[in-house]
């Protein structure tokens, strides 16, 4: 990954955002697949997780630092669900935030991956809605 725009400080926001992005997918995607049985919104959350990719994804690698991360630790809001709602409403918004920090920092350096993951971001909001008003 070659950029005047991007440090390595802000290689690691991305290489963590991505991460977490399809980390929050994945969590969804789980419940609806194996405790819903829900093919058609399980197959469409994996499809938008293996969007979630950027070519230079194995180059990022290089500033990850996830030991050193000075948010590591739990919060007590993170420690704590109620329900199975709680769950998947926890993990959509943390994907959709993360789609949204992509969406921006990608505005320096690639407008086709800045609109990747605004499109991203804007299916998750759809995905949300289906899910959670059919629960």
């Amino acid at each position: 990954m070659k950029s005047n725009s991007l440090s390595p400080e802000l290689f690691r926001v991305i290489d963590a955002n991505i991460n977490r992005l399809k980390e929050g997918i994945r969590v969804v995607e789980d419940i609806l697949r194996y405790k819903d049985n829900n093919k058609e919104l399980s197959s469409k959350l994996k499809s938008l997780r293996h969007k979630a990719q950027i070519a230079e994804q194995q180059e990022l690698l290089r500033y990850r630092d996830s030991i050193n991360d000075v948010l590591r630790p739990s919060t007590k809001s993170e420690q704590n669900r109620f329900s199975l709602e709680d769950i998947l409403t926890a993990n959509l918004k943390r994907a959709q935030e993360s789609a949204r920090v992509l969406e921006e920092l990608y505005k320096l350096d690639n407008i086709t991956y800045s609109e990747n993951f605004k499109t991203l971001r804007y299916e998750l909001y759809n995905v949300e809605k289906e899910i959670m008003l059919n629960r």
